[in-house]
């Protein structure tokens, strides 16, 4: 019996959400639909310009995310990150405790800096548009992955904005070695079509001969495979993972279990808020994979998660959300 079913690395972040309208974009130069790495000066001047009273706080990142699910669905989940010892720092690592994560975060030996902080702007369209700024966890690296974690998990969960940086491609690297090591399988996500678009070598390097299980949304599993649709790049998609999810927003998500396809149905929702649909699919799958359901069980499960997250502000399900969730999936 492992300890964990899921242990992920990647970008702590302190996620400060608002809504904007289309204008905002114009008038501040900002690309939407995208997440885009800006420096502290550039994120300080949005900062002065939006509603802060109105923007909801939380920790967050990519892995954050998924690996909080896997825990408010019952699961056990492990977090290895870095932040700073500044306020933002000390807030993520009470909302972690919060959320039941164990991390490798110790509060008498964090390093001086900045914490990440990634500025979500959501529209009236539900679309979310990211501006971030790493801080600390640029300098995220072999040396933050805790190795006793890893090996003591079903699953390695690997996040894909850590190949922005040679120390964090190296930390992904090392921990897919000692989980395949330790017969830890691994999971990743490509986690952005800039991602994707940007450092696709990268990506190649990490995943090497392979990875276990791959999740993608419909751009960028075509962008990674150089496919112009999706029937040609899900077959690319088998040389280079065992399993894969696509997720495909509104008509739900296509799942390889390893021998054949399975389309899992959307629920019905008005949305409001993309930003993390994605990373609760993930969380939710995982959860269910490790803990004995199906993947056409664990698929419904995530589809029916994900489609509660976009019905609401912010990335993360309360609580009794994720119970009532359960209990719809095994009435």
């Amino acid at each position: 019996m492992r300890k964990y079913d899921v242990t992920g690395i990647g970008n702590a972040l302190v996620d400060i959400e608002f809504k904007v309208k289309d204008q905002f974009f114009l008038d501040n130069a900002v690309e939407k639909g995208l997440m885009t790495l800006v420096d502290e000066e550039r994120q300080n001047a949005l900062m002065k310009v939006i509603n802060t009273a109105e923007a909801k706080k939380q920790c967050g990142g990519s892995a954050a995310n998924t690996v909080i699910a896997v825990s408010q669905f019952g699961g056990k989940s492990y977090y290895s990150c870095k932040v700073a010892n500044d306020e933002l720092g000390k807030f993520f690592m009470d909302d972690m405790k919060e959320a039941g994560v164990d991390n490798n975060l110790n509060p008498d030996k964090l390093e001086e800096g900045i914490t990440g902080k990634c500025l979500v702007m959501v529209t009236e369209d539900a679309e979310r548009t990211m501006n971030t700024f790493l801080g600390i966890t640029q300098t995220y690296s072999v040396a933050d992955v805790n190795e006793a974690a890893i090996k003591d998990s079903k699953y390695l969960y690997i996040e894909g904005y850590l190949v922005t940086s040679e120390n964090g491609k190296a930390a992904m690297r090392h921990a897919k070695k000692l989980a395949e090591e330790n017969g830890v399988k691994v999971a990743m996500t490509f986690s952005d079509p800039a991602m994707v678009k940007y450092f696709k070598p990268a990506f190649d390097d990490v995943i090497g001969h392979s990875v276990d299980m791959l999740f993608a949304n419909e751009e960028e599993a075509m962008l990674y495979t150089g496919k112009d649709n999706l029937l040609e790049a899900r077959e690319e998609l088998k040389k280079v993972a065992k399993h894969f999810v696509i997720t495909q927003g509104k008509n739900g998500a296509m799942i390889f279990d390893g021998d054949t396809f399975i389309d899992i149905e959307p629920y019905q929702t008005t949305a409001i808020d993309s930003n993390g649909a994605g990373d609760m699919f993930a969380g939710a799958f995982m959860y269910g994979i490790t803990n004995g359901h199906s993947y056409a069980s664990s698929g419904k499960l995530a589809s029916m998660a994900s489609s509660k997250i976009v019905s609401q502000f912010g990335p993360r399900l309360k609580w009794h959300e994720a119970k009532e969730i359960l209990a719809r999936l095994n009435p």
